[in-house]
């Protein structure tokens, strides 16, 4: 199973898109940890392919992603913008 993230890549996450290490409800957060956790179980699932459990597990995640995205982009598009295009998702 893939490798959760370390607490100092937490940290660095929430300080570069949540504003401070302690904002870990800002949406734009969630969204950059939720993306980063995907790239590594899709790495993960790249060298094992019949892992079913983890491969739920990222769909889990993108399905939540997809909804914290959506919610971004009738709140704030610029922000919504921003956010795709510094995390390289999407169009």
């Amino acid at each position: 199973m893939s490798v959760y993230l370390s607490e100092e890549k937490k940290n660095q996450i929430f300080k570069e898109y949540g504003g401070s290490e302690t904002n870990t409800g800002s949406i734009e957060a969630q969204i950059a940890l939720f993306t980063y956790r995907i790239k590594s179980l899709s790495e993960h699932l790249n060298a094992n392919k019949k892992d079913n459990s983890s491969k739920r597990s990222m769909l889990g995640l993108v399905g939540k992603r997809k909804r914290l995205l959506k919610y971004l982009q009738h709140k704030d598009l610029q922000s919504y913008r921003t956010l795709i295009e510094k995390l390289g998702i999407r169009k």
